[in-house]
């Protein structure tokens, strides 16, 4: 790992247990360095002798990794981005970014004063459908474009108890 692009993982829900971890421990060069969670059981049992702390204040204090990656609900997003730019360290937000265009502008002006990397995760523009939408576009099949749409939907009767499924912010 001395090699490695060393990464603080914040929020170890299904994001950052089925996603982020997996994808930084994957690939070359990188390494999970530590990973701020509220279910250290859960985090030691996938990753035995990674570091779990509760908090990131005590992650950004104990755990020196130039990369932190934000896997948290959403609206925790900007707080936690902001606290790790301030901290100087290079951020990966899971989207969205921020729940507004002023938390974003905030964002912004931390990475740029701490000339620091700030970016969102956007895993879907490698999925094989957008990649080859790329192809069509850049070879110029359809002409000029003016407009594109796409989304994903899922119809799930049942609801399930969980933030994201909620009223609350950025749900």
């Amino acid at each position: 790992m001395a090699d490695a692009w060393r990464v603080l993982l914040v929020g170890y829900g299904y994001a950052g247990a089925t996603i982020h971890a997996p994808l930084i421990q994957s690939v070359p060069g990188m390494a999970l360095a530590a990973v701020v969670s509220r279910q250290p059981d859960k985090v030691r049992a996938d990753w035995p002798g990674v570091p779990v702390y509760p908090d990131m204040a005590t992650a950004l204090s104990r755990c020196d990794a130039p990369i932190v990656v934000v896997a948290t609900p959403n609206e925790t997003h900007a707080a936690l981005a902001l606290q790790a730019l301030s901290a100087g360290r290079h951020v990966v937000v899971d989207k969205p970014l921020a729940l507004d265009m002023a938390q974003t502008e905030t964002l912004l002006q931390a990475a740029r004063s701490q000339r620091r990397v700030l970016t969102v995760f956007q895993n879907r523009r490698w999925d094989a459908d957008w990649l080859a939408v790329q192809t069509v576009l850049a070879e110029g099949r359809l002409g000029r474009v003016v407009r594109v749409e796409g989304r994903m939907e899922r119809y799930r009767p049942q609801v399930r108890a969980r933030w994201r499924e909620g009223a609350g912010p950025g749900a």
